[in-house]
Parts: structure tokens; C-alpha cells; sequence
């Protein structure tokens, strides 16, 4: 198979206006010959139609022009039938724009064989050949005997430009290096979106840089990020504001009744729908000691209503002191002797201190989701300091508050609130993996409700696979790294619209700080090179240098003591 036969062999002729239909220039300096090359290589088919489907069809590319292609000065023919690479189609109006698949040898015909992938379509300018108001989708197919030929990096820019909308730069569209790589800030939050890699290719660097762009195109915006590990405060020091337990003083009395189970309960089986009776009942109680319960009239056990932990500790043993009590004494004793442990405890004092009682429901509402946020529109929650059995309950109840306040807001102007959960899958784990914990159950429910309230949720994990399935599907953009583990790379091919399907083949080979975007945040698939972030606005997530760590000696006992100190004194 040769270009010969492409170039009027099926009866169609080349588009008008194309370096084919014009005659040959005259001999041009040296400067000016790549220029030449690139359109005589733009203008000539490098392929034709074989089969035709309606997500991907079959083409047949010819080995010679693949070869003449491949030494073009415009990366984006020199790639030109490659897989991940694009490809355009003349159509009797316009051009479709299609992504190569996969490729296999033709030993009939001695040329290639591949699979595509439609991702849109645009019209063309008469005069020029050039493609203008692309979108998405396919409204017309070509026919078998179509001719094939490369995109160019003209062309992708015009695919690329911006419609319009607001948008952020990220980075640039691989394989050129001067195509700015957008993002639909609407579009993207609108429909929540996840971020996906794993361990090592950048992720949290990546996270951080979309975070400043859409902090630096939103200054009175109100996010609100949860970070387990405590990488992100070195990224937002300038930007925003930093919680961990030394200024969280969150107080507990903002819990509902499920998440108080989770913290005061330690019983399972018949115990626990004993012990969660009594509960409830004394917590009602003590929610009614507040004046405020008297103002309002009917409370319930999950109003937030402030109590005194004293209160429902006397609640208790008086309940117990009843000769009318339903059962023995040990789960009034069991609930007592755990409010007792967590206000002893100096590590739950960020929530469990007894200076938490005051009515600062406004205030810490106010200040989390940076409402005013003073030109600081992120709060970054550091939990890495928070006791583990009760770090899954402090998330939820921040979630919840951002899910109620846009519930209970909805008469007041919206105030878009985005929440962004890094190491989402310890949150929102699979069925497989779940616990019933009530942080799996508010983020789900974000997933499913939350757009229409005015939340948008974004989603950090380097395992897909153990996120709950329910939860991806519902994110309408989807920023996909080097994912290495195979059921990983599957669980997002599935999650995935269609006409993906090609870029997320590449997904083993993206180097590190690239990705693939697709899905509602872009006008079609994308596969970007992250820019560089600047030193001050990276996260603390960089890989120690074992080699240049050990080559260091000295002062070891030291940092042992001071380490022992701090672990003792639990922080303190």
C-alpha cells in the first residue's frame, strides 16, 4: 500500500485548499524547507477508512508516509499514526477528528492496521483546509474510502482553543509544547471530579498546582480540603488558612447522634442496640439542658445544640441509679467510663476540651469554609494529628457540615462550596472494603446530591479500585496519572466515557506529572504535561534520598531524646 494509491486511487480527491490541490512552491531557502515538508506532509493522506462503527472504526495506514511523517519538524505529524496520536478524516463538510488506538501489521497489504476512536468533529474553512468550531460528538460518519490524514498542531490548537468558558491552564497537550492545556472550572466542579495515580507520579504536586489555579481565578472562593498527612500546609502557608489540632477546636457537640455512636459506643452485636438506646435517650436529655433547646421548643438528639460533657455523664448515672431500667448497669457504666477517658485524654482535647461548650457554631462554620475568607479561599484540615479511631469521625463531620449548610442555605444566595479528600478510598472504601463508618455514607451521598446543593467534590486516591464504585461513576472529570496496578487501570477504563478509550491504553506509559483528562472539564480527551510549580507551592510529599540521608552522621542521640519527649507528651 502506497501514498500513490490514497491520492485519488478511491475516487476521492484531496480537501481544497490543502498543500496537495496547490502547486509546488518554488525552491526555498533552507530555513523555509521544514515549513514546506510540514505541508506537504499535512496535505497528503497518510491512510484510508477500512470499517466503520459507531464508537471506533479501522483504518489502514501506509508504512511510507508513517516513515516520511515520523522526521517532520511539527511534533504533531511527526506522531502521526501512532497510538495516543490524533488523526483527522475528511467528511463532505468538515473534518473528524479521531484517536488512534492500537496498531497491528497488514501482512495482505503490507501496511497497518488500527483501531480509532472518534472524539469529535469541526467544520472547514473553504479557503484554508483549516478546522474551525469543533466540538464533541459525531453527527455524520465518514464512509469506507475516506481518506486519512495527520492533525496538525494548527489544528489541535484550534481543537484546544477555548470556547469561551472559564478555565485554568494546567499544563500543556502532549505532543506539542506550546498548546495550553485548560480546564473548565464550571464544568469540572459542577460534576466533581477525581484525580488519580499511583505512589510517586506527582499527584499531590498535581493537586496542588489545580488547587492554586482555581485559588488564583476564585479569590473569594470557599474550599475545603482534608489531608491525612499533613503535605499540603507547606503548598498553602501564603494562600490559605491551616487547621490541625492545635487551632481546630472543633467542638463535639456539633456531632449527630450516628457520629456520637462512633465515638462513645465500644460494644457490637445485641450490646450495641442497647447501648445506642441509652445513649440516645441521655443525649436529648442533655441537648435540652441548654436554654437555647427552650427558645426553639422541639429538639432532636442530632440538633446541634451545645451540652456540657458533665451533664451527660450525671444524665447517665442518674439513668442508672433507676430501679425501672430495662438492664443491668454495665452499659451505662460502658458509655460513662468512655465520655470520662476522651475528656481525660489530652490528644482529643481539640474536640473533647471543656472550653468547646460555648455556642461558636457561627464562628467555626465561618472560618473553615472561609466565609469571608479574606482573599485565603482554602482551609487545608491537617488530621495527621488526630487519634486514628476517631479520624474517620472528625471527617465526617466536617463533610456532613459543608452537606448541611448547603442544605439549610438553600434560601439565601448559593455559596459553592468544593471539598477535596485526599486518600479518598480510606473514606469512601468499596463494598469489599467497607466498615459502615458514617464518613463513607455523607461522602456518597455528596457524590449523588451534592451538585444540586452547590457542592462540588474532588477526589484524590492512588487506589481506584477500592474506592466505592457508585462514588467515581459520579465524577463527571477524571484526571488519570500512571496508574501500575492492573485492577486500578481497569476500574477507571470503566468509569470512563467511550471515546477515551484510546488514551487510557497510555495510561501504563505516561511519565510522571502527565495525565489524561477527560470527561465534562474538557471539550474532548487530553493527555497534558502538569507545568511547574514553584518550590513555595509544592507539597511536603517528596521522596527522602536514602543514600544522601545515610551518608549523614551526628547528633543522633539527641534527636532520639527530643523524639522520645514528644512522643510521651503525646504532641503536647
Amino acid at each position: 500500500m502506497t501514498s500513490h494509491q490514497f491520492e485519488g486511487g478511491n475516487g476521492q480527491a484531496a480537501p481544497q485548499g490543502t498543500a496537495q490541490a496547490a502547486p509546488r512552491p518554488a525552491p526555498a531557502p533552507a530555513a523555509d524547507a521544514k515549513r514546506v515538508a510540514s505541508a506537504d506532509n499535512a496535505g497528503k493522506p497518510i491512510g484510508v477508512v477500512l470499517e466503520i462503527a459507531g464508537s471506533g472504526s479501522m483504518i489502514a495506514l501506509d508504512l511510507q508516509r508513517l516513515t516520511e511523517c515520523s522526521s517532520d519538524s511539527d511534533p504533531s505529524i511527526s506522531l502521526a499514526g501512532q497510538v495516543g496520536s490524533q488523526i483527522k478524516i475528511k467528511t463532505n463538510d468538515g473534518w473528524l477528528l479521531a484517536s488512534v488506538r492500537n496498531q497491528k501489521q497488514d501482512r495482505r497489504a503490507e501496511g497497518i492496521l488500527a483501531n480509532i476512536d472518534f472524539m469529535g468533529e469541526g467544520d472547514e474553512e473553504k479557503l484554508t483546509g483549516r478546522i474551525h468550531g469543533f466540538r464533541r460528538g459525531v453527527t455524520r460518519y465518514p464512509i469506507p474510502g475516506a481518506l486519512v490524514y495527520p492533525a496538525t498542531t494548527a489544528d489541535l490548537k484550534q481543537i484546544y482553543a477555548s470556547d469561551g468558558r472559564n478555565a485554568i491552564q494546567v499544563g500543556t497537550v502532549y505532543p506539542t509544547s506550546d498548546i495550553r492545556a485548560g480546564i473548565y472550572v464550571d464544568a469540572m466542579l459542577g460534576k466533581h471530579f477525581a484525580l488519580l495515580g499511583s505512589t510517586g507520579t506527582g499527584k499531590s504536586t498535581s493537586a496542588a498546582l489545580i488547587l492554586h489555579r482555581i485559588c488564583e481565578s476564585a479569590p473569594n472562593g470557599h474550599i475545603v480540603m482534608i489531608d491525612p498527612h499533613g503535605e499540603y500546609s507547606a503548598a498553602f502557608k501564603t494562600t490559605g488558612t491551616i487547621f490541625d489540632v492545635s487551632n481546630l477546636q472543633m467542638p463535639y457537640w456539633l456531632m449527630n447522634f450516628e457520629e456520637h455512636c462512633e465515638v462513645f459506643l465500644t460494644s457490637t452485636g445485641n450490646d450495641r442496640q442497647e447501648d445506642t438506646d441509652i445513649l440516645a435517650k441521655c443525649l436529648l436529655k442533655a441537648r435540652g439542658k441548654n436554654r437555647m433547646a427552650e427558645q426553639i421548643g422541639k429538639i432532636t438528639v442530632d440538633s446541634p445544640i451545645p451540652y456540657l460533657l458533665s451533664d451527660l455523664t450525671t444524665i447517665i448515672t442518674d439513668e442508672m441509679g433507676k430501679l425501672d431500667k430495662a438492664t443491668s448497669s454495665a452499659p451505662f457504666m460502658r458509655i460513662k467510663s468512655k465520655v470520662d477517658e476522651l475528656k481525660a485524654d489530652p490528644r482529643y482535647q481539640f474536640m473533647f476540651s471543656g472550653m468547646l461548650v460555648g455556642d461558636t457554631m457561627a464562628e467555626f462554620i465561618g472560618k473553615i469554609f472561609r466565609m469571608p475568607g479574606g482573599g485565603k479561599p482554602i482551609s487545608i484540615i491537617d488530621v495527621s494529628g488526630v487519634p486514628s479511631d476517631i479520624t474517620s469521625t472528625v471527617v465526617a463531620v466536617l463533610s456532613r457540615m459543608v452537606f448541611d449548610f448547603a442544605i439549610w442555605g438553600r434560601e439565601e444566595k448559593t455559596r459553592p462550596i468544593l471539598l477535596v479528600c485526599e486518600e479518598a478510598h480510606r473514606y469512601v472504601p468499596s463494598e469489599k472494603n467497607a466498615d459502615g463508618s458514617s464518613v463513607g455514607r455523607i461522602l456518597s451521598r455528596i457524590a449523588k446530591e451534592g451538585r444540586k446543593y452547590g457542592i462540588s467534590l474532588g477526589l484524590i486516591t492512588q487506589r481506584p479500585s477500592d474506592l466505592a464504585e457508585g462514588v467515581l461513576s459520579q465524577c463527571g472529570t477524571i484526571i488519570s496519572m500512571r496508574l501500575n496496578n492492573d485492577r486500578d487501570q481497569a476500574f477507571v477504563k470503566a468509569a470512563m466515557p467511550e471515546g477515551a478509550r484510546g488514551f487510557l491504553d497510555s495510561i501504563p506509559a505516561l511519565r510522571n506529572r502527565e495525565c489524561i483528562i477527560c470527561g465534562e472539564g474538557v471539550a474532548i480527551p487530553i493527555r497534558v504535561a502538569f507545568d511547574n510549580l514553584e518550590e513555595v507551592k509544592r507539597p511536603a510529599s517528596e521522596d527522602p534520598s536514602f543514600t544522601e540521608l545515610w551518608r549523614g552522621s551526628g547528633g543522633e542521640e539527641e534527636a532520639v531524646y527530643r523524639t522520645v519527649q514528644r512522643w510521651r507528651s503525646q504532641g503536647k
